[in-house]
């Protein structure tokens, strides 16, 4: 069985009103779309996530689902979400990926290329398309 693909969209804007740059306290906002462009649907489990400050530092996230929620995504359906980062730094970047189910149980990673986030995005620049976003899991 062919495996979907899924083409994630991400969009990152800069917070001011919820950033303390005098407290190198950085608020970020994500916006992502993920669209099933497969011929089968498929559902996302998990994430895991790597975010990496401007010096550097680097902080893992996993956890079930996409905030408190996994959606199923049909065939030429999509899925969209905002959320939210936190750094020290006013630039940082995350990368990682979306651990997904088949209708037939088959488990497959959904890549996430590298976005960044920056201070001097305002309201919707940073923009990271990411079409070859489907890496199947080898057991």
């Amino acid at each position: 069985m062919q495996h979907p693909t899924l083409h994630v969209e991400v969009h990152t804007h800069y917070l001011p009103h919820q950033s303390s740059p005098a407290h190198n306290q950085y608020r970020f906002a994500y916006h992502i779309r993920i669209r099933n462009q497969g011929p089968h649907a498929a559902q996302i489990i998990a994430r895991h996530w790597w975010i990496e400050d401007g010096q550097g530092r680097v902080e893992q996230v996993r956890g079930l689902g996409i905030v408190g929620e996994q959606p199923l995504i049909e065939a030429g359906e999509s899925h969209e979400y905002v959320s939210g980062c936190a750094l020290p730094t006013p630039q940082g970047h995350m990368r990682g990926h979306f651990v997904c189910v088949t209708d037939e149980g088959d488990v497959f990673e959904c890549q996430v290329a590298p976005f960044y986030f920056d201070t001097a995005q305002l309201g919707g620049a940073g923009t990271i398309h990411n079409p070859s976003a489907n890496t199947r899991v080898l057991h």
